[in-house]
């Protein structure tokens, strides 16, 4: 029943984040069909990188024009040796300055530069040749990894205070948790690394697990943040694993990297340079794996919804939401299944590199 529960609650969620993306498009289309013809790429780079805002869709206003429904995030600039900070909202979605003091900033596709008396400057091949302030802004991702680290402690410590009062009978968010973790300890982490050190990395694994699982589901929600198709987070996330991989590496785990026994002298240099080599693909294949599905996944969906408008037949419509519902199920599946290929690989690694102390 509670698995029931949970598959009508998501499929529900799924319904409503179709019907908000259509929603969004469709302003879109109406706002430029007078004018350009509907350009899906960039109706959907729009939707899955990063903003300054939390843009959620345009109003239509009743003289014709528009005006974005955002929540404005905090922008901090460092600039000409002055920190400044002010809320996005006043760019008023991009279409002027902000002065401090004798500094201009402007806002163009997501990007801040120091104005030259309110303007930007273009190279020959349309590139900007303003100069960019250090952006430390909380941006679209920025915040929904804040709000994910918030439903993460709110997780483990209802978990934790869920054994404190309910003693040995697991109910509410700990029947919820409580398969999890123990899955993620009994088929990935204790089976990789060994029962001598598991529980030094747990923790970690466990973090590791839960936040690209409950941040993958978050960019399935209606306006959701694509945080785990960003490639910044990923590559931080696949850096992590790389530093406590290798600081966990034994004499016979870096033995057998530098100088690998029963292998000629005069091959060894070459099988040295490969077990190297070998160390940084390791994590370059976890950060290139998380990204690009995450990513293909909302484009596909996106890329459905556009053939309404792209077709500019109505008829499409109900072939379109069905595809969107599918791939919005399938995506489900993706968002555990990369949470895990993420966590199995990571704890693989730290075995191999612990395996001589078994």
């Amino acid at each position: 029943m509670r698995t029931l529960k949970l598959l009508f609650v998501s499929c529900l969620l799924l319904a409503v984040n179709s019907i908000f993306a259509q929603d969004t498009l469709d302003v879109k289309s109406d706002a430029n069909a007078k004018e350009e013809k509907f350009d899906a790429g960039e109706v959907i780079m729009h939707h899955i990188k990063d903003s300054h805002s939390w843009h959620f869709y345009d109003k239509s206003n009743p003289d014709g024009g528009e005006s974005p429904v955002a929540i404005p995030l905090p922008i901090i600039l460092y600039a000409e040796g002055h920190l400044d900070i002010f809320m996005s909202s006043a760019f008023e979605h991009g279409e002027s300055t902000v002065v401090k003091d004798s500094r201009e900033y402007i806002l163009y596709e997501d990007k801040i530069y120091l104005a030259n008396s309110g303007h930007l400057d273009f190279g020959e091949h349309g590139e900007v040749l303003n100069e960019k302030p250090v952006d430390l802004s909380i941006t679209k991702n920025v915040a929904s990894m804040m709000l994910s680290a918030i439903l993460l402690l709110w997780i483990f410590i209802a978990t934790a205070n869920g054994y404190k009062k309910e003693g040995s009978v697991p109910k509410g968010l700990r029947g919820f948790t409580e398969p999890l973790i123990l899955f993620v300890k009994d088929e990935i982490v204790l089976p990789n690394i060994g029962e001598k050190h598991y529980r030094k990395y747990l923790p970690y694994l466990l973090t590791l697990f839960f936040f690209i699982w409950i941040n993958n589901m978050l960019g399935l929600l209606p306006m959701g943040a694509n945080l785990t198709g960003n490639i910044a987070l990923t590559l931080f996330l696949a850096l992590l694993t790389f530093i406590i991989t290798n600081i966990s590496g034994t004499k016979h785990y870096w033995k057998e990297i530098v100088r690998m026994p029963g292998v000629p002298i005069f091959v060894q240099p070459i099988m040295t340079l490969i077990e190297f080599i070998g160390l940084l693909t390791k994590p370059f294949s976890l950060m290139i794996r998380l990204f690009a599905n995450i990513t293909a996944g909302h484009i596909i969906v996106l890329s459905f919804i556009s053939l309404i408008f792209i077709f500019k037949s109505v008829l499409i419509s109900p072939v379109s939401i069905v595809f969107v519902l599918f791939m919005d199920l399938l995506e489900l599946l993706v968002a555990a299944l990369q949470a895990y290929i993420f966590t199995m690989l990571t704890a693989m690694y730290i075995g191999m590199a612990k395996k001589d102390e078994e």
